[in-house]
């Protein structure tokens, strides 16, 4: 049905290059008197800090729209763009500040090398970059849904030129000197142009009294409005007017029967109704309560009550989505289902807002996101109505469907690697390598979550564990991967090689984790990875890791300045690899270990071994290795005749 936008704002227009802000809902309509608040509360300075707004408002309020709406209408006041940051999953999970950091650097292309956490109780590394990025720049940042203070505090920078505009649903204690700008419902004009605008101005101008009636037991909130203008959509012959007595007065919402033909075993409370207690126990973290009587629960069961049965369960499965973000590769596994029956149920409850329409995928794939004002009810509907051993498999495919999503893409990236063997369907599958690129850099954080939610429940550590192996081996390839995201995977790794009891395993990720935290610079912590990596290499019984956790540790002596402790770890290592008969590691080892010598003044051993070096690569027919060191051993020679001292032994 065609929808009124005459009397609509216009969308505003957004700058293609600088611009990272999320679509919004639309249409947009009222909110004169917030957006004014806005512009307001941002001419106001802040002593001793960066400017802060702060835009509060329930679930269902239409915060992000308006935030989303306010910056767009001040984008020409900051030429250097308009960057975003989600601070909170649908299921109430808090992005770290460090995390978000990482990715609002990534937006200015502005992320330095090897920006890893240094320490767990200090703060992240990348926040002070970032705060460092802003400086002298003219940028709008958009934090959506932060929910502690804490989130928020460490991203703020003491930069004139940048305002960061912050969405919550509730104050946030522990800032100082902060005005929020709180929203309520729409007044009721904008209520009715907005039912007009999503089920047409016909059935509103056939029936105003209705449409009043209805916008107020919506509370004139955006949301509600959304889904029972839905619900009208998908059914022509309903009156506004029955509508509208169906949710005025909104009362506790009545759980659906579960079908008999199931068969299992329901939790159940007092008086037999299910337990909505142990629905919560899945959720990570308590969401932002919305009360039974809130007309957002009403609004949306009248809605779900008459979806029909695919499109439910396909909306009860998103949940399992990560991050409850999906698209029709994501969806069809969940649900079982072929991808273009997926595609359409998706787009689908888009159309009846029971879904957010997130940016397209690098292939032009439609994605979509769950709300989180839905998440918790729809958390409670799964386990009402779908059996653990339905959602367990659920899972199980997903993870499988992005195993061979991320194989694929690494194969299009990495023509080497050979033809893939088993290619997904038609529908399903990425075609290029600028698609393959684009499709695992946009869906990085959705993969990750996948893999912490995966290892973090432990039954399905198989497929978790391919499914880390698949992306650390395809994200290098993809030239922008962020050395945080290898620490995490690797980090994964080592959780469930130590559930397993697997010490090789764990030895291997350790010293994988030992050498990012030296390529970053941090050699304390590396060294307490490398000496862990060897008490597990030493069960197992694995001496190439040990060998390789030695080297590693006196590498991060001779970076510290000890060399000393940095040439007994390295003479460790040379034993062990002597013993293997690794000729190239012994010559290097051997440089090492003059290196530490020629440190301590004592150049008779630093020449000794290092011929030593040059006769090992020679055994093996490196003859430019070998030269290099004969060079290495003329500097020390000339150093050592620069110094006057006794010439050294040939």
């Amino acid at each position: 049905m065609a929808r009124k936008t005459a009397t609509m704002e216009a969308p505003l227009p957004g700058s293609a290059e600088h611009d990272r802000l999320p679509a919004g809902a639309e249409p947009f309509v009222g909110r004169r008197t917030e957006l004014a608040a806005l512009a307001t509360a941002a001419a106001r300075p802040v002593p001793g800090r960066g400017r802060l707004l702060v835009l509060a408002g329930r679930p269902g309020s239409g915060r992000t729209s308006l935030a989303v709406r306010y910056a767009r209408s001040v984008a020409g006041d900051y030429p250097d763009g308009l960057l975003f940051a989600r601070m909170s999953a649908p299921d109430g999970s808090l992005v770290p500040p460090g995390r978000a950091a990482r990715r609002l650097l990534e937006q200015l292309a502005a992320v330095p090398e090897g920006l890893l956490p240094a320490d767990p109780e200090a703060e992240d590394p990348a926040c002070a970059a970032l705060r460092g990025a802003l400086s002298g720049r003219k940028l709008l940042v958009l934090l959506d849904d932060v929910r502690e203070a804490g989130q928020l505090l460490p991203l703020l920078v003491d930069e004139p030129g940048c305002l960061v505009l912050a969405t919550t649903s509730g104050p946030l204690t522990g800032i100082d000197a902060i005005d929020p700008v709180i929203l309520g419902g729409l007044d009721q004009p904008s209520a009715v142009e907005l039912l007009g605008s999503l089920i047409g101005g016909t059935r509103i101008s056939c029936d105003p009294v209705g449409a009043a009636d209805l916008a107020e037991a919506c509370t004139a909130r955006p949301a509600a409005l959304r889904l029972v203008a839905g619900r009208l959509r998908a059914d022509p012959r309903a009156a506004v007017t029955d509508v509208a007595a169906e949710l005025a007065p909104a009362a506790p919402r009545q759980a659906p029967q579960a079908p008999k033909s199931r068969g299992a075993t329901k939790p159940r409370g007092r008086g037999g109704a299910p337990d909505r207690r142990q629905a919560r126990e899945l959720l990570p973290v308590e969401p932002v309560p919305v009360p039974d009587t809130d007309p957002l629960v009403a609004a949306f069961e009248l809605l779900y009550r008459a979806l029909p049965a695919p499109s439910a369960r396909m909306l009860r499965m998103l949940t399992l989505a990560p991050a409850q973000s999906a698209d029709l590769r994501t969806a069809s596994a969940l649900v079982g289902c072929p991808a273009p029956e997926a595609g359409t149920l998706l787009e689908r409850l888009a159309e009846q807002e029971l879904l957010e329409r997130e940016p397209a995928a690098a292939d032009g794939t439609a994605r979509y996101r769950v709300p989180g004002r839905l998440y918790p009810r729809l958390v409670e509907l799964r386990t009402e109505r779908d059996r653990p051993a339905e959602i367990e498999l659920a899972r199980a495919r997903l993870l499988e469907r992005l195993v061979r999503l991320v194989d694929s893409a690494r194969l299009l990236l990495d023509r080497s690697a050979g033809e893939n063997p088993d290619p997904l369907p038609g529908p399903l599958r990425l075609r290029t390598a600028a698609q393959a690129a684009g499709w695992l850099t946009g869906e990085r954080d959705q993969l990750m979550v996948a893999v912490r939610d995966a290892i973090g429940q432990g039954d399905l550590d198989g497929s978790a564990g391919r499914l880390v192996t698949a992306l650390l081996r395809a994200l290098p390839l993809t030239g922008g991967t962020a050395p945080a995201d290898l620490h995490q995977l690797h980090e994964l790794v080592l959780r469930v090689a130590e559930r397993q009891e697997a010490p090789r395993r764990a030895a291997a990720a350790l010293l994988n984790l030992g050498d990012l935290q030296a390529a970053a610079g941090h050699w304390e912590q590396a060294e307490d990875r490398y000496r862990a990596a060897l008490e597990r290499a030493r069960t197992a019984g694995d001496e190439p890791a040990c060998a390789r956790a030695l080297e590693g540790t006196g590498g991060c002596h001779r970076a510290l300045g000890d060399p000393v402790r940095a040439g007994d770890w390295y003479g460790r290592a040379l034993a062990l690899r002597q013993s293997l008969g690794d000729h190239r590691a012994e010559a290097r080892l051997l440089a090492r270990i003059a290196e530490a010598h020629t440190a301590q003044r004592r150049y008779d051993e630093a020449d000794r071994e290092y011929r030593a070096a040059v006769a090992a690569l020679r055994r093996v027919g490196d003859d430019g290795g070998a030269a290099a060191l004969s060079q290495a051993l003329e500097r020390l020679r000339r150093l050592v005749d620069g110094e006057g001292n006794h010439p050294v032994s040939e």
